[in-house]
């Protein structure tokens, strides 16, 4: 390796665990592995001399973590209002539509999409409206944990390569 190539590596890994971070709270990007991704390659630039295999397999872990508390906040608070599938589905396509409106997009996405899908299929505007709401706090819930687990993802990382 030159010497710019641990440089290029170092600059890439940090964007990755950046552009990671992010996508965390935004649909559409598969943040924990973007995160993961770039630990690794940090470890790797290293020659794994300081992360080694017992760390980057807790960061593996703390990774697939993230995916189930992601799905399983989403479906439980959906599933505490009486969502039906439908409703799920809406969520996660209203969450994916309101990325092209910005940050009120991404708020209100969840919720109109929850919305929507129920009131296909019961046609009460109440209900719709309560599973709408569940469903957002179940996503929002789902970001802080998930957020947490990405920042104790960067905490191991560290110890293992500072300590």
């Amino acid at each position: 390796m030159d010497a710019l190539s641990p440089f290029l590596v170092w600059a890439l890994a940090a964007a990755l665990v950046v552009v990671g971070v992010v996508g965390t709270v935004m649909p559409a990007l598969p943040g924990a592995l973007l995160v993961f991704a770039g630990l690794f390659l940090l470890a790797w630039v290293d020659g794994f001399a300081h992360v080694g295999t017992g760390s980057l397999v807790l960061l593996g872990v703390l990774t697939a973590l993230v995916y189930v508390v992601d799905f399983a906040a989403t479906a439980l608070g959906a599933k505490r209002m009486g969502a039906s599938p439908r409703a799920i589905v809406g969520a996660a396509l209203g969450a994916l539509v309101g990325l092209f409106f910005g940050l009120p997009g991404i708020l209100l996405g969840p919720f109109a999409g929850a919305v929507v899908a129920e009131y296909t299929v019961r046609r009460d505007l109440e209900h719709a409206s309560r599973v709408g709401i569940g469903t957002w706090i179940g996503m929002v819930f789902g970001a802080a944990v998930k957020l947490a687990l990405i920042f104790t993802m960067l905490g191991v990382f560290a110890l293992a390569r500072f300590l």
